[in-house]
């Protein structure tokens, strides 16, 4: 795919100058010759690309390439990426493997290096990124910046490994990724002054209030579990400037459906200002992250888009480095043929490895919130057959397993509330940040051959609903496919729809479950060690 020559007219959105004005741009080898303002006829617009904020592309459970081409559709150009969930897998060859596999599609993946490989010393993760690793990554151009450094406690206490990895930040002048949730006060001025200069976990308005007072830029998160827009979008209004959008986590078939796009036209159409809008889904990031990405400007990179209006906006046609890699809906970038690099050593287990004696009348619960990552701390009677505890379908308290899969070890075990199924399990081995197996179902029969499909298949999700039972495979370290994107969003979709035939309220049950054993997010999550205070930071028994 070669970048063209060509000349586009209709309303030039200028969001650097903040001004549209009816005109025309030309473009030649992929950059923008000149911009003149005409009175042409044409009633498009012409705006800069998309940029995603904050992303792991591997939530989407595509390679960076099918992920490219299922987001030029939408107007998204780059991405600011962190690429620590396959870190935490493989280790820094993880990481080249997105850089390299991003390199052979038209499309703009700026990675960060990982800075929480393993994310806690509380969970068992495939590998570990060092305070030297990230120094390497850093020297390089094309990682543009430290991902998000979600040990937050040692910035708080000035944790030696993670001072080090701060300094390799500064002393290559890239900035550094926050992840600090419910972090307030003189504990967000600390974090801040340590260099970190964004945060994507704010879940109040008056959270992201005390860290741009703190020095911050505020991420608008809307993926597929974790939604704060609502929350968060008075922001544009106060605070334009100190605003960007992103997804953080997208699965397939949400990606086939709509990206930053969706952002872009949901902001304007609650009435907010277009050119506010567009300027946090463009110029913010990449002003930010010093990024190559083009702004429309004369001798910028023609990464552009057409949109028929900045109401729907409708996409119509997408530019990258001049290069037309979408047109009407349609991805225009082909696919690539790649490898499936993998660590799976997990064997199948029994019924009897998950069971679990009731050693008293009150059990810690946790509650999955809709649409959040954090979750409730409850305490709960359970429900006891034969002196075992067992999942309470009428009361919706439901057995919750987490296998290790990288060493021998037997599984973890607690109760969720909030799933909702009647019947079935499912099951994982995309679960945040580790990426050990996690399961969730109605019995032990059922939850235990969830997991043995994921372990048959050396990773993947499952669905079991009695005696049938559907699994999507991941070889790409157990947590991508490296299938055509559209392909694996349409067995995305039927699998989905399967879990949630099993009972869930939950939009997205799979999305919900993997952040289940993400320990960072407080209030109560399970790894494959045990049961674990967000709070605290310190394993819990199950029984009180």
């Amino acid at each position: 795919m070669e970048a063209k020559n060509f000349k586009l007219e209709g309303n030039i959105v200028d969001v650097v100058n903040r001004r549209v004005f009816k005109g025309r741009v030309e473009a030649s080898n992929g950059v923008i010759t000149s911009i003149t303002e005409a009175p042409v006829t044409a009633n498009t617009y012409i705006v800069p690309g998309l940029v995603d904020a904050h992303v792991h592309v591997e939530s989407s459970m595509l390679i960076p390439s099918e992920f490219a081409r299922l987001a030029v559709p939408h107007g998204t150009v780059a991405t600011v990426s962190d690429p620590h969930e396959i870190g935490n897998v493989l280790g820094v060859e993880g990481v080249r493997f997105m850089i390299n596999n991003g390199r052979k599609v038209p499309f703009k993946f700026y990675f960060g290096a990982p800075s929480c490989v393993p994310a806690t010393p509380f969970e068992t993760s495939g590998a570990k990124i060092t305070s030297e690793d990230v120094r390497n990554l850093l020297k390089n151009d094309e990682v543009k910046y430290l991902a998000e450094m979600m040990n937050y406690p040692g910035v708080l206490a000035n944790d030696e490994q993670v001072e080090e990895m701060l300094e390799a930040a500064r002393e290559f002048g890239k900035p550094v990724d926050g992840h600090a949730p419910g972090v307030l006060g003189s504990d967000a001025g600390k974090y801040a002054g340590a260099g970190i200069s964004t945060d994507h976990e704010c879940f109040t308005l008056e959270e992201a209030l005390d860290k741009i007072k703190a020095g911050m830029l505020i991420q608008i998160r809307e993926g597929s579990a974790a939604r704060n827009f609502e929350d968060l979008i008075p922001l544009l209004d106060t605070h334009p400037d100190k605003v960007m959008f992103c997804s953080d986590d997208k699965h397939p078939d949400n990606l086939v459906e709509g990206h930053v796009n969706r952002l872009v036209a949901r902001a304007i159409e609650s009435g907010y200002n277009p050119m506010d809008v567009l300027r946090a889904a463009t110029l913010t990031p990449v002003k930010h992250y010093n990024l190559d990405a083009g702004l429309l400007q004369e001798g910028d990179a023609a990464d552009l888009l057409v949109v028929d209006n900045l109401n729907d906006f409708n996409v119509l046609e997408t530019y990258i480095d001049g290069k037309l890699v979408a047109l009407d809906g349609q991805t225009l970038i082909e696919p690539v043929k790649e490898v499936a690099p993998n660590i799976f050593n997990a064997k199948p287990i029994a019924e009897k490895d998950i069971a679990v004696e009731a050693r008293g009348d009150q059990m810690r619960v946790f509650k999955a919130k809709e649409g959040q990552l954090v979750t409730e701390a409850l305490t709960k009677k359970p429900l006891v057959e034969n002196g075992m505890a067992v999942s309470d379908i009428e009361n919706d308290i439901l057995k919750i397993v987490v296998v290790n899969r990288y060493n021998a070890a037997p599984p973890a075990v607690g109760f969720v509330n909030n799933f909702g199924f009647k019947r079935g399990a499912i099951a994982s081995s995309v679960a945040h940040d580790s990426h050990n197996i996690i399961a969730v179902g109605t019995s032990d029969k059922e939850i235990t051959k969830a997991i043995n499909d994921v372990v048959s298949h050396h990773g993947g999700i499952s669905c079991v609903d009695g005696s049938e039972s559907e699994v999507l495979p991941l070889p790409v370290a157990g947590i991508m496919s490296n299938d055509n994107g559209y392909d694996v969003a349409a067995k995305y979709a039927r699998i989905d729809a399967k879990a949630k035939s099993l009972g869930t309220l939950l939009a997205s049950p799979y999305m919900t479950l993997s952040f289940m054993a993400l320990l960072v997010i407080p209030h109560l999550k399970l790894s494959d060690k045990g049961l674990f205070d967000g709070d605290k930071f310190q394993f819990v028994d199950l029984f009180i």
